[in-house]
């Protein structure tokens, strides 16, 4: 118990916890909503083209002679993100190609453009790792901060909006019928995506935002039937495992990232066995002869 206070003591963690803790609880909430329209993957479509932001970030800054030449990575992350996304969601809405070929083109062409960028700015494939997996060593008080702004930014659009954005997710053609705004809602929703996964890949890195946007999520629903509590506990689910897993890595030499997405899964492989077996166990109703 000693060791864990000294550890919650130390200012080294104190920034990157509060900041775990932040994606954690907030991550998902937009990830209840991409649940709800089936559309898990659009993180993960996100993050890679992330990736050629943040190579024109280290690009634009070798060109114009900054140092360090990341300066400019997180501003090109967060631009090409959001052009991404709400790229594929007007390419979705058009109806031109399905949503899962549109999030292809993002999973290879970002990966394959952010490589060849980064090679171009003179810079090697392991300045993308950081960013790949996540890295607690770039998290200080400035990434604090954007956090910050970014959770308070997700609970207003998720909570506030939560009405309409549960109708437009359940039924968007119903809540296009009912007046609703759908275009502006699917298009701020695609925004808030792209914001969380561009602020998230600093902690648990590209490769993993996605599972933390979604994994809290289908281990609620395991836990609640209704909209509202399960995006509830997902919240509490996602900032609990963000904290244990960031606190297990101060005497662990792992990835953080991974370290959380894993005991993220964990969990809900716990709770989806014991469901079963509570399941298995319960006594079946009689069944009723039909009447010939």
């Amino acid at each position: 118990m000693n060791e864990l206070w000294t550890a919650l003591g130390d200012p080294l963690l104190r920034a990157p916890l509060i900041t775990a803790v932040l994606i954690g609880a907030t991550a998902p909430i937009i990830g209840t909503f991409l649940v709800q329209r089936r559309m898990s993957l659009l993180g993960d479509g996100i993050g890679h083209i992330a990736l050629t932001g943040v190579a024109l970030g280290w690009l634009v800054g070798a060109a114009i002679g900054l140092v360090p030449r990341d300066v400019l990575a997180l501003p090109g992350a967060v631009i090409a993100a959001v052009v991404g996304a709400i790229a594929i969601e007007l390419v979705r809405e058009r109806g031109r190609t399905s949503g899962d070929v549109a999030l292809a083109m993002l999973f290879y062409g970002g990966i394959a453009g952010g490589v060849l960028i980064i090679e171009l700015a003179g810079g090697t494939n392991d300045n993308l790792v950081r960013y790949l997996f996540g890295s607690v060593a770039t998290v200080d008080t400035t990434n604090l901060l954007i956090t910050v702004g970014l959770a308070a930014l997700i609970l207003f659009v998720g909570l506030g909006f939560r009405a309409a954005l549960f109708a437009v997710s359940h039924d968007e053609e119903f809540a296009r019928a009912s007046g609703i705004p759908v275009r502006t809602l699917n298009i701020m929703l695609a925004i808030i995506s792209a914001l969380t996964v561009t602020v998230a890949m600093r902690v648990v890195g590209v490769l993993m935002v996605s599972a933390m946007m979604i994994v809290p999520v289908a281990t609620a629903q395991l836990l609640a039937a209704s909209f509202k509590r399960t995006m509830s506990i997902a919240m509490l689910i996602g900032g609990a495992i963000a904290a244990i897993g960031l606190i297990a890595t101060y005497w662990l030499d792992v990835s953080p990232g991974a370290t959380i997405v894993v005991l993220a899964i964990i969990l809900y492989a716990v709770i989806a066995t014991v469901r079963l077996i509570i399941q298995m166990r319960s006594p079946r109703p009689a069944s009723i002869p039909e009447v010939t």
